[in-house]
Parts: structure tokens; sequence; C-alpha cells
């Protein structure tokens, strides 16, 4: 498990550090890639040297995000040949449901809303990385 990459999608310093924490508290010792702004997670996908990056197994996208905001990225990735197949799971404190038929009507994989817990939080990404990291495929990435 510890080969695949997680591409962090996350802005706020706080939830950052909790969702390392959690990964961690659940022995997912994958390497993490953060991204701090929807820009940086796009050019670390698209961008002239994102041949020289690692493809992620999963990317965990929040989507209150500064300069480009999460659905804006997602559509993005959606749209490219490179990143169309790559699994992503909305990772956030929204509550708007606009937010969440929006997220699937442009092609996330998961919807999940991050729990005010660190528990429940702690079992929310336990399950995560049981499916995304261990069970679940990807598809061949095109680069």
């Amino acid at each position: 498990m510890s080969g695949k990459i997680i591409l962090l999608v996350e802005d706020n310093p706080d939830d950052e550090a909790l969702t390392l924490r959690a990964l961690k508290k659940n022995n997912i010792l994958n390497q993490v890639v953060i991204a701090h702004d929807g820009v940086e997670a796009v050019n670390y996908l698209l961008g002239p040297d994102s041949a020289n990056n690692p493809v992620p197994q999963i990317i965990l996208l929040d989507l209150k995000l500064p300069k480009m905001n999460g659905l804006e990225v997602l559509k993005c990735l959606r749209s490219d040949e490179r990143t169309k197949l790559l699994p992503v799971i909305i990772l956030t404190s929204s509550r708007e449901e606009q937010d969440l038929l929006n997220s699937y009507d442009l092609g996330a994989n998961s919807y999940i809303r991050k729990p005010v817990d660190f528990n429940q939080f702690i079992a929310a990404v336990q399950q995560l990385g049981l499916y995304w990291l261990v069970l679940n495929e990807i598809p061949p990435i095109r680069r």
C-alpha cells in the first residue's frame, strides 16, 4: 500500500494536519503530496512538469479552495484524457446539497463529509484507505 501516492488538496492547515494524523493513526503510510489550492493541484497533475510527478492512486479534494475551487478542479480533471479516470474523493465540510449534486455531476467518485468528531474522522479515513488504496484498482494512466 505504501507505493501508492495520495494527492491531498487542502488549504486549511488544521484540516491538513487532521487528515495526515488520521492516515497515520490508521497505518496508511502512503506518500501524501499536498496541494494548498486548486491551481497547485491542477499544475501538479496537468502542468508542464506533470510528467515528472508520480500519479496519485487517489485525490482527496476539498471544495472550498483559493484560486480555483474544488468543483473547478474536478471539472478540469475530468475534461483531460490524462486525468479523467483518476479516482477523486471529495473530502469536505460542506453540508450544501448543491455541492454534493455538483460533485457527482462533474464526475466525483465519492463524497465524504468531514466528521467534526476526530474518532469518527479516523474511522472514515480507515474505510477510505481500505477501499480506495487496497481494494480498488485504477485504470492505466496516460501521460
